[in-house]
Parts: C-alpha cells; sequence; structure tokens
C-alpha cells in the first residue's frame, strides 16, 4: 500500500488509528498493539502477500537470536560473538538470496561463459530495511543495549507501518520505550495536527513536486536515443530533484504518520543539497543509512583509528558496499566507489590546510552529486553515457530559433531546433522548475525545522486543507516511491 493512495489516505491510516486508541482508551495495551502488528502487516501484504512469511520467518529468527544476546548469563555451548555472526550471517544470506542472486549469476556466466539459468527472483518488499534494522538489532543486544521485551513489542518494532517499507531505519532503544510511554497510549491533539502537518508537506512533495520531475528523467533516461547539451541537464536535474522529493517526501510522510501514534521517528534528511563538502552531504542524506553504515561497517573496519591510509580504505569499502545496498548492478556500485573517492578527496584536501569559497563549494558538491545521480538512475552503462555524453556537449547545443537569434554570437557553436528542446519533453517548463527546485532545496527551511516552529491555528490550517486539496486532484495516477526499489 502507498502512502499517496486513497485507500491509505481515507481508509488505512484513519480507521487503523481510531481502532487503536479506542482499545488504548479501553485500557486494552496488549490488543492495541496487536492490532496495530496486525494492521501493519496487513499494509505489507497489500502488495504482493507471497511474501508475507518471509517477514515473519525474519521477525522469528532475529527475535530468538536478540533475546538470546540479550541475556547477561554466559552461552556455554555457543559463545555470543558466535551467535551473532550466525545471526548476521543469516540475515545477510537472506538479502544475497532475493536481492543479488541474478547479479552473481549473471557476472559469473559473463566472465566464465557459463550458461547458469537466472532465477527471476521478485525483490521482496523493503527487505533491504527491515533486514538492516534487524542486523541492527542484534549488534545492540550483543552490546547490551536491548531489553528483552516480547515477541509482539519485537513485532511492532520491525513492522511498525510508517517505517516499514522505506525506513527511517530505527535503533529499538528509540522507538519501543515510546511504545511502553503511558502518555504516548492517549491521543495528542498537538501531535496529530502536526503530523498532518508533515504529512501533507512530504505528500505535496511527492505528488506535485517529485512526480513531475519524474517525467523529464524518464524521457531523459529511458525514453531518448541521444540528449543534446540542454536536454542532457535538464534529465540530470530532474532525476537529482525527482529523488530528493520523492524520498524527502516518503520520510516526511512517514514522520508524519507515526506521529499521529505519538511515535517520534529520526530525522532522515536535513537539506542535504545545502551542503558544501561531501561529507556534509552524507550528514544530511539519508541519515539513518549513514549511521547504520558508519556504526556496523566503517567503524568495526577501524574507522579512522588506524592509520591515514587504513581509514581510505575503510571509507571506499564502506561506500561500495553502500552502493551495493541499494541495487544489484554495477553502477550502484560505481556510483558508492565515486562518493567514498569524493571523501577520500575531501580528507586529503582537509590534510592540506585548503579552504574553498562556500559559493564554490556548494556549486562544487551539487553538480558532484548530481553528476554521480546519473550513475545511480542509469539501467545501464550505456544510459550513464548517453546522458554524460550530452552533458558535457557531445551531441550538440539544440535551442530554438528565438533563442538562437538571442544567442547570435555563439552561433558557430549551437545548433538549431526550432521544435525548442521539443523532440522529448522538455521546454522552457523543465528549466524554470530545475531553478525553483534549487530555490526550494538552498534558500527555504525544510520540514523538520518548519514543523518545530507549527502551531495549530487557521493559518496552518489553511494551509494544510489548499495543498492537500491541489494534491489530491493531481493524484490521477499513483507512482511508486523510488526507494521501494532498494
Amino acid at each position: 500500500m502507498l502512502f499517496n493512495s486513497y485507500e491509505f489516505i481515507f481508509a488505512f491510516l484513519p480507521l487503523t488509528f481510531f481502532v487503536y486508541f479506542y482499545l488504548n482508551s479501553k485500557k486494552l495495551t496488549e490488543l492495541s498493539k496487536g492490532f496495530l502488528v496486525f494492521s501493519s502487516l496487513f499494509f505489507y501484504s497489500w502488495w504482493n502477500i507471497i511474501y508475507l512469511p518471509l517477514i515473519l520467518g525474519s521477525m522469528l529468527f532475529n527475535y530468538t537470536i536478540g533475546v538470546s544476546l540479550s541475556k547477561k548469563t554466559n552461552h556455554s555451548k555457543v559463545s555470543k560473538k558466535t551467535l551473532l555472526s550466525i545471526g548476521v550471517i543469516i540475515n545477510l544470506l537472506s538479502i544475497g538470496y532475493f536481492k543479488y542472486s541474478d547479479f552473481f549469476i549473471s557476472n559469473l556466466n559473463s566472465t566464465t561463459g557459463l550458461h547458469v539459468e537466472l532465477l527471476h527472483l521478485a525483490l521482496p518488499l523493503a527487505i533491504s530495511f527491515f533486514t538492516f534494522q534487524q542486523i541492527a538489532y542484534l549488534v545492540d543486544s550483543y552490546r547490551g543495549e536491548t531489553k528483552e521485551y516480547d515477541f509482539l513489542n519485537y513485532a511492532l518494532f520491525v513492522t511498525f507501518f510508517p517505517q516499514l517499507i522505506a525506513g527511517p531505519i530505527v535503533h529499538h532503544k528509540e522507538m519501543m520505550p515510546q511504545f511502553a510511554n503511558i502518555r504516548n497510549k492517549a491521543k495528542s491533539y498537538r501531535n496529530i495536527a502536526t503530523g498532518l502537518f508533515i504529512f501533507s508537506i512530504g505528500l505535496f512533495k511527492k505528488v506535485v513536486i517529485a512526480d513531475t520531475f519524474a517525467l523529464w528523467a524518464t524521457a531523459g533516461f529511458d525514453n531518448s536515443v541521444s540528449l543534446t547539451f540542454f536536454e542532457a541537464w535538464a534529465t540530470s536535474l530532474s532525476y537529482t530533484f525527482q529523488l530528493y522529493f520523492d524520498f524527502s517526501g516518503y520520510t516526511d510522510m512517514a514522520i508524519g504518520a507515526a506521529l499521529l501514534f505519538n511515535i517520534k521517528l529520526p530525522i532522515n534528511f536535513n537539506s542535504p543539497y545545502k551542503a558544501r563538502d561531501i561529507q556534509d552531504f552524507w550528514r544530511r542524506w539519508h541519515i539513518t543509512l549513514s549511521r547504520f553504515l558508519r556504526d556496523y561497517i566503517y567503524i568495526p573496519l577501524g574507522g579512522n583509528r588506524k592509520g591515514k591510509y587504513r581509514t581510505y580504505y575503510n571509507l571506499m569499502a564502506t561506500f561500495i558496499l553502500g552502493g551495493l545496498w541499494h541495487g544489484a548492478g554495477w553502477t550502484f556500485i560505481f556510483w558508492g566507489a565515486l562518493h567514498g573517492i569524493a571523501l577520500v578527496i575531501y580528507r586529503l584536501w582537509k590534510a592540506f590546510g585548503f579552504t574553498m569559497n562556500r559559493y564554490l563549494a556548494w556549486f562544487i558538491t551539487f553538480n558532484f552529486v548530481n553528476i554521480a545521480w546519473v550513475f545511480f538512475r542509469a539501467k545501464e552503462w550505456g544510459d550513464a553515457s548517453k546522458v554524460l555524453f550530452g552533458m558535457v556537449g557531445g551531441n550538440g547545443v539544440m535551442v530554438s530559433d528565438k533563442t538562437l537569434y538571442k544567442l547570435n554570437f555563439l552561433r558557430d557553436f549551437i545548433t538549431n531546433h526550432t521544435e525548442s528542446f521539443g523532440r522529448l519533453q522538455f521546454g522552457t517548463s523543465t528549466f524554470i522548475w530545475c531553478i525553483v527546485g534549487v530555490f526550494v532545496v538552498t534558500k527555504l527551511q525544510n520540514s523538520t525545522n518548519i514543523s518545530k516552529n507549527f502551531k495549530p491555528n487557521y493559518k496552518n490550517l489553511l494551509f494544510i486543507s489548499t495543498i492537500v486539496i491541489y494534491t489530491m486532484f493531481d493524484m490521477n495516477k499513483v507512482s511508486e516511491f523510488l526507494y521501494f526499489n532498494f
């Protein structure tokens, strides 16, 4: 079920909300939790019920291992470290089988000349997210940072529907004490108002902004044979903004929906396109994933404690694995490697004591991120090459007759094109949207900061009503969120 669907907004969410708090008002706490778990599993199964046993089996396995790890008594037969290793390996094998089997088979075939048949497995929804969340639970249990909650509580931790499909990736200690807090079992009208406010912003981001940019990104990446200079830049920038507004919109809706139930999920975005260096970008973009990669890959590898060369190796390994987590493809791995290289260069730059004008620093950072997203979006190497070749003017610079007249002094460098980017769907509006996109992501406050100053009043009620009504008229085609694919 999608957040941006009529059935979720007008049926699932209100019904789940009212029944949950009704049961809590009758002091039926365990029943209310059970209902929320059932609702969340129904939410998950709406997509494809065939994978319901997978998430149930995963929860049962990890809960059993986690409870054993959290016990203070020594394990006589199997040490805690061995038990943790078994738990992590089983989780990685699960995600590896469903997500990477065909990738490894196809590469094996291409390198060895074999003809092993592909499995053509459908990727279970949210497997990357609920697997990582449970790996974090196992490690936290090993470290003694979790309590021995019962299976119902654990199931609620994993399946709570606002964060189940695409995060944020939360720690057990971040969410479950909130469900145990007696004050959170009663409706909070301020949280309801704030939650609806944040949810509405996220819905607008997804339906109106992200899905508009999606048209141009798809036209350039998937529907074109070649791209001229302006078309290529319109394509790359469109995807850069589509991804931002799509995923930040999802996160806003997840945080807003959770707040209706008095649960505060961690911030996952903090204006990442305002970053002036690549390290700052990763402190702002998909914050909970960055935290996971830091805490469970980078630091265990040694972090920055074993010298600068080992630090560079650890950075590269972390980001290559981060790229692979996003998708089973060499373009994802290359995207991760690009960011790893950028972080190594940034550390070297800082080590030499160099500085840079802040506007130039932002410009370089933003354009690096924009170019790297080309590999992230491309289905094949050829798609990435097509866009990048166009971005450097490899296919010429086509403009309309009217524009060409104004730029007469550049006539030798510009190819006349009377349709004004009309070979695809690009036009003046595309570049206006891109300019507006730059302004919004760099100059305006993000939804997190806006919500801190939110006050339930008629002005904000009018604002919410306006954007929701406008969005409803634009929901003629319900589209998936991009991170559903990861």
